[in-house]
């Protein structure tokens, strides 16, 4: 059995590492700086929520697959926070879609739309988890959606209007992880509850996993895009133009 840090090794790094041979970060200096924060922004909003679950028992892990904890959660945990939105911020380097300002970029009728099913899923989670089974489901939309809510209410225009661009960007490390998720939960690295969770499956793969990655990736390629689109409204981290003469 795979530990941890081996799933990391065989499964995480290498797409990390073929994509940075293949081009590295996109050129943007404001991207860079917004991969940096989402990064920063994931590992310290994810750590107490991931902590928590771990000690509700909603996942467990194998034995002999762990190193050592920090709190209730493996190091090899901590760095899925920082490798996640690594690996998916390589991928949205390749697809690089227009991350500028245009006008209408402040339609209301996405923003109004995209927040309001966000607190519509935030509802449906605190409803979740009034019941064990819904623990893990309710626990991701009560943790999530809030900032997806915000990042519609602030950019839904944008993110409407590059939903192509978005959604290439969107769909490859999703299913990846999907996929890589499935076997580790396979292997036995770390198991799902069953009843905390609740009980959908596709295969063995709980759907709770799939949800889980559909909203972190969201929020990761959100989270620059919206940066990128800020900076540029506002002219913020400009890059230095070259000395002529």
């Amino acid at each position: 059995m795979l530990t941890y840090l081996q799933f990391h090794l065989v499964f995480i790094l290498p797409p990390i590492v073929l994509l940075w041979l293949a081009g590295g970060w996109h050129p943007s200096r404001r991207f860079r700086v917004g991969m940096v924060l989402i990064t920063v922004v994931a590992v310290l909003y994810t750590t107490p929520w991931d902590n928590y679950l771990i000690a509700r028992e909603v996942w467990w892990y194998g034995p002999d697959t762990v190193l050592f904890r920090v709190g209730y959660a493996p190091i090899g945990e901590y760095l899925f926070f920082a490798l996640q939105p690594l690996l998916t911020g390589l991928w949205l380097s390749r697809v690089a879609p227009d991350m500028r300002f245009r006008a209408g970029d402040f339609a209301r009728r996405p923003r109004v739309a995209g927040g309001a099913v966000a607190v519509a899923l935030t509802v449906a989670g605190i409803v979740l988890l009034q019941w064990e089974w819904g623990l893990y489901l309710g626990a991701i939309l009560v943790w999530a959606l809030p900032l997806i809510g915000v990042q519609w209410a602030v950019g839904g225009g944008y993110l409407w209007r590059s939903r192509r661009a978005l959604l290439a960007a969107f769909v490859p490390p999703t299913l990846y992880l999907w996929a890589v998720d499935a076997v580790a939960i396979y292997l036995g690295i770390w198991q799902i509850s069953t009843v905390r969770a609740t009980g959908l499956r596709v295969g063995w793969f709980p759907i709770e996993e799939a949800v889980f990655f559909v909203v972190t990736n969201g929020l990761v390629i959100a989270g620059v895009t919206l940066f990128v689109w800020v900076c540029d409204l506002w002219g913020w981290l400009e890059s230095p133009r070259p000395q002529v003469g």
